[in-house]
């Protein structure tokens, strides 16, 4: 509700709860921080391994391309052949010569029985191999990542051929592993930088959608939008107002079936406003600048009181919610007693006019003026009273009291010669509707135009069972350019500020059109006369043997 004091905005009401459970945008940053740092150091872990089989891989071809190298020099193979395992023997020199030059741990080369001809210890010269070399003696290239006398090393064994083709030994290089798992650690560095930025990154990215969704509900959990949800369904389907909201880019986020009766539409949720099937009149409502408070209009066939309500909350702009009520009761109330009023209005004024005809021929006579009185008389029977040829208490009440009214504006109300109404009313509200406000809308263009004196004249005929109605007034007339917007909801051409301005010609055409007629728009103006109005209303007066319409009897 509105706090007091504030009457203008529309606000959302915040539900608050002692649970303490985390709420929901903390457990979404955890959970998305949560998964990230699994996934991560599980891509981690996988590429860490899958980078160490690649350097082994790198280091054992390595090794093997080493011994491939040694095993081609030419010498070696007779050396091998024809001499004997020594430590300062060209074997060893030429072995330790390439391990010096490519940074192996060892050079190692051995007879077909798998004596050593070189080794970085020169002990184990003469001495047979840790490792099986009957692969490499058989002709097969090996490689392979073992444990020698040197440690863990990748190694690369080549058989060593004679000229003719045969095995006379072997060549085996090997490369540190210490060296392997350096490449590694550096490479596994890398990849978790990037893994930590990645993490990083993730949980910015998991805090600011957690923002987005805080903003997104107004920062509610889901529990309390559920409350709401309860809440606002009990409250649309409970109230008798009509209600119709809209969001911040227009489009209708709300309508209960109260707002889609008064609007005699279905109206389409979760669309542009435009598009929605809302009448143009109260689109009108919800997207002009300064905000309604009270506007009556006339939507089909009913008379609704609308009133808009800005939507904000934290200083956000949510939208417009209009709330329309119901006043068609009121109105027909309305006009039922401002016909009661006209006929008792025109009663009181007839009264006191035949006191005073009473005294002033009672005052002649008293005078013994026996012939001013009968020329008084006779004045009396030639004037036609007002409303003459209207058969219908309604019709000629409401006449009376619009004259005696227009009166005090200074404005002249004249029923002409040619009106002629024998029959009474059926429907006497909704034939009191349209002549009433025809007439208010004359007398008031003739008070407010430039001609002097300022007049409106009344013609009503029956047509059989159909009421036509002709007024003219003698004001300045309808604006070329406002021609089209006469029945226009909410259009007058005052500039007072009366709220209840522009909606009687709506509600008269509305009322008319009910009874197969209409109300037109004449003539605008112009050649010594305003505005000339015409309006027909189909089988309103009762026939012979008819009775008035239940709820509408006729004053006798």
């Amino acid at each position: 509700m509105t706090p007091a004091g504030d009457p203008s905005p529309y606000r959302v009401r915040v539900l608050t709860r002692s649970s303490r459970r985390l709420p929901l945008r903390a457990q979404a940053i955890l959970f998305q921080v949560a998964v990230l740092a699994l996934v991560l150091v599980l891509a981690t872990l996988v590429s860490t391994m899958v980078l160490r089989r690649d350097l082994e891989q790198q280091f054992e071809q390595r090794a093997l391309g080493i011994a491939r190298t040694v095993a081609q020099r030419e010498q070696l193979a007779t050396e091998v052949s024809s001499t004997e395992p020594s430590v300062d023997g060209p074997v060893q020199r030429y072995a330790a010569q390439v391990r010096r030059a490519t940074g192996a741990l060892y050079v190692v080369v051995t007879d077909d029985a798998g004596i050593r001809f070189s080794h970085p210890t020169t002990s184990l010269i003469g001495q047979r191999v840790s490792t099986d070399p009957s692969d490499a003696l058989a002709g097969r290239e090996v490689v392979a990542i073992q444990r020698g006398t040197l440690g863990d090393s990748a190694r690369g064994k080549v058989p060593l051929r004679a000229a003719d083709g045969r095995v006379v030994g072997e060549v085996s290089v090997g490369i540190d592993i210490a060296d392997l798992n350096h490449r590694m650690w550096q490479l596994a560095g890398l990849l978790a930088l990037v893994a930590a930025a990645a993490l990083a990154l993730g949980s910015l990215g998991a805090v600011a959608l957690a923002r987005r969704l805080r903003q997104a509900t107004l920062g509610l959990e889901p529990e309390d939008m559920a409350d709401l949800l309860r809440e606002h369904e009990a409250v649309l389907g409970g109230v008798r107002d009509g209600v119709l909201a809209v969001d911040d880019r227009e489009r209708v986020s709300v309508c209960n079936a109260e707002a889609s009766r008064l609007l005699g539409a279905s109206v389409g949720l979760g669309v542009p406003l435009a598009g929605s099937g809302v009448p143009e009149e109260v689109q009108a409502l919800l997207t002009t600048p300064e905000a309604p408070t009270g506007a009556m209009r006339v939507v089909g066939e009913r008379v609704v009181l609308a009133t808009r309500l800005p939507v904000r909350r934290e200083g956000r702009d949510l939208g417009q919610v209009l709330i329309l009520r119901d006043r068609s009761d009121l109105d027909e109330l309305g006009r039922e007693l401002e016909a009661t009023r006209a006929l008792t209005d025109a009663l009181r004024a007839q009264a006191h006019e035949y006191t005073n005809r009473l005294h002033a021929l009672s005052g002649l006579l008293h005078l013994g003026h026996v012939e001013e009185a009968q020329g008084y008389l006779d004045d009396l029977q030639d004037g036609a009273a007002l409303g003459a040829g209207v058969e219908d208490p309604y019709l000629a009440g409401l006449l009376a009291a619009k004259a005696a009214a227009a009166s005090e504006s200074g404005v002249t109300l004249t029923v002409t010669d040619a009106t002629w109404v024998p029959a009474r009313l059926r429907a006497p509200l909704d034939a009191v509707t349209v002549v009433a406000n025809l007439v208010d809308n004359a007398v008031r263009a003739a008070a407010d135009g430039p001609a002097r004196p300022a007049t409106v004249e009344v013609t009503l005929v029956a047509d059989g069972a159909d009421l036509l109605v002709h007024v003219v007034d003698s004001g300045a007339g309808v604006p070329p350019t406002e021609v089209g917007r006469v029945f226009a909801s909410g259009f007058t051409t005052r500039a007072d500020g009366a709220e209840r301005h522009g909606i009687g010609l709506v509600l008269a055409r509305q009322t008319a059109r009910r009874h197969a007629g209409d109300v037109e728009l004449v003539d605008a103006g112009g050649g010594g006369h305003g505005a000339v109005f015409r309006a027909r209303m189909g089988g309103v007066l009762l026939r012979e043997g008819q009775a008035a319409t239940p709820g509408h009897e006729e004053l006798t």
